[in-house]
Formats: structure tokens, sequence, C-alpha cells
């Protein structure tokens, strides 16, 4: 499946019926009456998480969603059926945007939560409501209002506590692959992963957690070059980044490190100032007598003082440290519930 992780849509609200003009007639029934019903409420447009949808790309070919218009009051009192709600399914995860205005609506973050986008139209008025003492026979009824409509921008980002970031080819699918039951596609070229991808890492009985995959990011990105920039919104809810570094003969040296800490900071203050970890990988390449300047070399240029680890997604040495590490510090977190809900950048 493609995946999309942006849309716009177009919600209609139904029209509130119009109220009746009605006069009751019956046989030996003289100066019966006005008796003209009430319209019905149109239908409302709400927007519904589900978890069970992980991309916005049904929206490519279905954008228009309309709510049914309420029914005309009728005679005899009788008042119309309103319009039945629209419920329209989307990702958990969520944003939603008034297009025209850039207006926040809200952020589904919950399945199963519910946001009202267009409101129904309010029913119309029957010629009943207007009788009085001194207007026994109204000829007057009061039309249904029309419902709201909004072209809105729908945006999705990722529920993740960790997120991978990283030169393309550092060994991000690899180790998603290696910790989790994803399966995305690994080669050894650049730019494999060309949307993100998740992963649930269990650990032990039912401690897990949920890690993201993004493209990977080069010189220029956030000037729009390559792939990675457009999906770093997806780490903005994160708990934890982990920045991986490819320590292969041919991988990342200290520059493309610092360029790849410089280019998120260009993409958002607040991103860069969450919590990341350094993961030197592909520590099997490196011969043993080398590691130690190596990992200098790239911590000095970073001025690192944060925690580093050193693994092989690979063959998996050093994978177990690691996930118990991100474990203690997603469950740390999850108590004192800082994870960001929303980042607009």
């Amino acid at each position: 499946m493609k995946f999309i992780d942006e849309a716009v849509i177009d919600v209609h609200a139904g029209d509130g019926g119009n109220g009746c003009v009605s006069f009751r007639r019956e046989k030996f029934i003289p100066m019966g009456g006005p008796d003209g019903g009430d319209g019905g409420d149109g239908g409302s447009v709400y927007l519904e998480a589900d978890s069970s949808i992980n991309t916005l790309v049904d929206f490519r070919h279905a954008r228009k969603f309309v709510a049914r218009r309420g029914e005309a009051g009728m005679g005899r009192n009788r008042t119309g059926h309103s319009g039945e709600d629209l419920v329209v399914k989307v990702p958990v995860g969520t944003v939603v945007h008034v297009d025209e205005t850039g207006e926040l609506l809200g952020d589904l973050v919950r399945d199963g939560q519910r946001m009202l986008v267009a409101q129904g139209g309010f029913h119309g008025l029957g010629n009943a409501r207007f009788k009085s003492s001194t207007n026994r026979a109204p000829r007057q009824s009061k039309p249904g209002t029309p419902g709201e409509k909004y072209r809105l921008r729908l945006e999705l980002k990722l529920l993740a506590d960790v997120g991978l970031l990283g030169m393309p080819n550092a060994g991000k699918s690899t180790l998603i692959s290696k910790v989790s039951s994803a399966r995305p596609k690994v080669a050894d070229y650049p730019f494999t992963t060309l949307h993100p991808n998740l992963g649930v890492v269990s650990v032990s009985g039912h401690r897990s957690f949920v890690m993201a995959d993004v493209p990977g990011l080069i010189r220029g990105a956030a000037d729009g070059a390559g792939l990675g920039i457009q999906f770093l919104k997806h780490l903005s809810r994160t708990r934890l980044l982990l920045h991986l570094v490819d320590m292969g003969p041919l991988g990342d040296t200290p520059e493309d490190v610092v360029a790849i800490a410089g280019e998120l900071e260009a993409f958002s203050t607040e991103l860069a100032a969450r919590e990341r970890w350094l993961v030197l990988n592909k520590m099997d390449l490196v011969p043993e007598a080398e590691r130690a300047q190596r990992r200098e070399a790239i911590t000095g240029a970073l001025h690192w003082q944060g925690p580093v680890f050193e693994i092989s997604a690979l063959d998996g040495s050093g994978t177990g440290e690691l996930v118990q590490a991100v474990m203690s510090y997603v469950e740390q977190t999850r108590e004192g519930d800082t994870r960001p809900e929303e980042d607009c950048s």
C-alpha cells in the first residue's frame, strides 16, 4: 500500500429541512388552523480515529464527504426526519486544519476519538409555530439553515515512542527489522526507505515500545533536498530519538553527523531539543584497534555529552543492551507523561 501522510478533503454538513405551511382541513371541523410541522436537523460530519487505518491513501480519490440534509416538515404537525450524521474514519495521529486559514481544529491521538468538523444546519419552523391570538392563520414558515462546509487539510503524524534518524544507508531499516517484527526494504544502496515504517519492539512480558524509521536525511534536507525532511514531522511525537551513524569504512564522517544535527535544528528547534542518543552502527566492520579512535572522532565533533551505544544491527550485537536502555527510558517518560502531543512545525 502506498503511504500517504497528507490529504485535502471537502466536508459539507447537511442543510436543515424547511418548515411546512399547512392548514388542518377535516370534515365537520371548521377553522382547523395551521398544522405545518418543523423540518429536521441536517446531519453533521465527524472525523473518527481508527487504529486499523495507518495511511491517508483512501483520500486520494474520495475527497468529498456530504452528510444528509434534514427532511422538510409536513402537515398534521409532522416533523421531518433529521439527516444522518456522517462519520469519516482516519488514522490515529491525524492532525486537522482548515485549509484556507490554516486554523488547527484538533488532533486525533486516541483510537475511537471523534471530532466534529462540520455542524449540520438547524431545522426550519412550520407555520404552526407562528400561530397567536392575533395571527390565527399564519402563512409564514422558516427555512432550515445551511450546514457548514469546509476544505480540510489532514496531516498524519505517526505515534511512536522512539524515532530513528540518520544518513541514508545508516542501517535504520536493518535495526528496526532486527528488534521488531517490521519488515522494511533493506538493501546495500541509499534511499531504500521511501516512506516511514513502524515496528513494535517487545522486551519482556507486556513491556514494549513503538519504533519509527523515516527516510534518511542528506545535506540540504531543510531546503528540500532528499526525502527524509518530508517525514521528520513523524518524529515530533516521539519521546526519544536514536541518531544512527554508519561506522563502516565508507560510512559517515564526523562532518556528516554534524550536518544531520544541523538539518534537524533547521527543521524544528523543538525536535532538535528532544532527548537524542548516539548509536554507532556497523561496528563489526571496524577493527577493534580503531574503535576507540573512531568513536572519539564522532563524539568530539558533536561535543557529545549524552548516551552512546555501539551496535551491529546486522548481527544483532549490542542491540539487546540498546533495547533495554530504551525500554527503561520510555517507561520513565510514560510515568511522567512527557510525550509531546503536538508540534505544528
